[in-house]
This record gives structure tokens, C-alpha cells and sequence, in this order.
């Protein structure tokens, strides 16, 4: 017999434990809120009106800034921050893109009958 399968069966005897004990160790889970860095981006490139989409993208850096620190409630009101000015750029940039169409077509075509 082999020398290494003489120790696996010297030492490879039942053992047995009369006592077993069990540690529980709680870790947080994910933070799964949305940053919204994406958007951010978009945002920032394309629905940039006032520079609001610039000042949005700060809050989903400052989002995953709180999430790596651990802390839930600021990476929460950040994100939420993020998102309302998110949507305001939105709204705003495309009613100046809707405002500048209407403009664009009232100035090409003449009053007649005047």
C-alpha cells in the first residue's frame, strides 16, 4: 500500500462531536437603490438646459459616494435628488426644444391677408 493512502486511512477515522456550535455573522446586504447615472449622462450631453443637466450628474457621484461609505439614507436622498432634477431638466429642455420649433415655424411663414 502506497504511503500516502496509509495516512489517509490512519487519520481518515470517524469523528465524532458532542458538542456543535453554530456563529451567525449578520452582513448588510446590497444597496440596491438606482443612481441614475445614465440619465446623468444623457442629461448632461443632450437636456443640458441652464446647466441643470451638469448639476444633476453631481448627485448620482455624490449617490455612490454614500453607497461605498454604507450610508443608505444619504445615498438615498441623493438619488432622489438626482431624479427630480433629472426630470425637470428634462421637461424644461424639451419645452425649449418644442418653444424653438414653434418659433422656427411662426418666423418662416409670412402673415398673408394682411
Amino acid at each position: 500500500m502506497p504511503k500516502e493512502h496509509q495516512e489517509v486511512v490512519v487519520l481518515g477515522g470517524p469523528q465524532i462531536s458532542t458538542s456543535a456550535t453554530t456563529t451567525r455573522i449578520n452582513m448588510p446586504g446590497e444597496i440596491s437603490s438606482p443612481d441614475h447615472v445614465i440619465w446623468s449622462l444623457f442629461n448632461a450631453l443632450f437636456m443640458n438646459f441652464c446647466c441643470l443637466g451638469f448639476i444633476a450628474y453631481a448627485y448620482p457621484v455624490k449617490s455612490r459616494d454614500r453607497k461605498v461609505v454604507g450610508d443608505v439614507t444619504g445615498a438615498q436622498f441623493y438619488t432622489s435628488s438626482a431624479k427630480c432634477l433629472h426630470i425637470c431638466a428634462l421637461i424644461f429642455s424639451l419645452l425649449a426644444i418644442i418653444g424653438f420649433i414653434i418659433a422656427c415655424a411662426i418666423l418662416q411663414h409670412p402673415h398673408r391677408g394682411y
